[in-house]
């Protein structure tokens, strides 16, 4: 494994050079801009419509002045997405403890009775139930290089470290068996969330309020990384995000109730998923509400996905910023 976390052969980027956003090809601790000559396509999102990654596998280990150290470049957003769809409730161990977090006063079940109610309950929504989606905004998605503002009107701000797809080749209505054959690769994403937006107050019939509760500026801090997805398994992926110094999620991917073609199918349903989309898989056990800890000013999160990078997000009071 390098410095970066990245064990593919290579991976896309974006990085910054001057006032520009330039997308680049990443091979160990090196990348070298690419351009439209490059790519085979004007841009990003139309290479990932038909991806050619021969061609860039081809140009990873080619050498050239185009190389640059990685780390003289500043990383942001590794995508640009038109569409955001966020898988809500898929790790079962997360929804369990959610369940037993929940529980009424008046219930007289032990803890592990409870458990393994839930988990019974789990289980068959994973064998006879669909996945839950909520929309995100693309303009909420940034890289690690923008510091993450803490919105002045709540003190309940959260983090959430997913594992997300993206979207290759438009899918619009396929089944299971053709899903995988719509995911161009992976990325992470921190879905960031102010836990006392989430359910309205003054209309509780309402219930959620997905928009107030996770869609401020930067609340989808993403990348650094692209990684093809023919060099993931992105079901046996260490999940691990600490704050600081200490360990506040730890998971495995193989916990996902509804795994990659399941979600990509049933998204699809409504409307076509479109090249560079995002689709957020989920986060496991371990967010801020859980451990009674939510972010503050001064916080450093370090998120980290097996095989696909790291990323590194500060967070900073309104006040702060210049």
């Amino acid at each position: 494994m390098t410095s970066t976390g990245l064990t593919a052969p290579f991976a896309l980027a974006r990085f910054r050079e001057g006032a520009d956003v330039r997308l680049g090809l990443v091979a160990g601790d090196r990348i070298r801009p690419l351009g439209a000559d490059d790519l085979g396509a004007a841009d990003l999102n139309a290479f990932l419509a038909a991806p050619d990654w021969d061609r860039l596998g081809e140009l990873a280990d080619a050498g050239g002045d185009e190389w640059m150290p990685l780390a003289d470049v500043v990383l942001t957003a590794p995508v640009q997405p038109r569409q955001v769809l966020q898988a809500g409730a898929n790790y079962r161990t997360h929804v369990i403890d959610l369940v037993v977090a929940g529980r009424q006063k008046t219930d007289p079940r032990p803890v592990e009775e409870l458990r393994e109610w839930a988990g019974k309950m789990m289980d068959e929504r994973q064998a006879n139930g669909e996945p839950y989606f909520f929309i995100g905004l693309p303009a909420a998605v940034v890289g690690d290089d923008v510091e993450l503002v803490l919105p002045s009107y709540s003190d309940q701000h959260d983090w959430e470290l997913e594992l997300a797809v993206v979207i290759g080749r438009e899918a619009f209505q396929v089944g299971r068996d053709e899903a995988m054959d719509h995911v161009a690769g992976y990325t992470i994403v921190n879905d960031i969330t102010t836990r006392d937006l989430v359910f309205r107050q003054d209309m509780k019939e309402i219930g959620t309020d997905w928009y107030r509760g996770k869609n401020a500026p930067g609340f989808l801090p993403t990348g650094p990384f692209l990684v093809p997805a023919s060099f993931v398994d992105p079901h046996r992926l260490e999940v691990r995000l600490e704050l600081g110094d200490q360990v506040m999620q730890d998971a495995s991917t193989d916990d996902l109730l509804f795994d990659i073609p399941a979600l990509v199918s049933t998204a699809s349903q409504n409307m076509p998923l479109l090249p560079g989309d995002l689709l957020l898989t989920g986060s496991p056990a371990g967010n801020g509400a859980h451990w009674g800890r939510l972010l503050r000013d001064g916080d450093v999160m370090t998120g980290t996905i097996e095989g696909l990078g790291t990323q590194v997000v500060r967070c900073v009071a309104p006040e702060a910023v210049r």
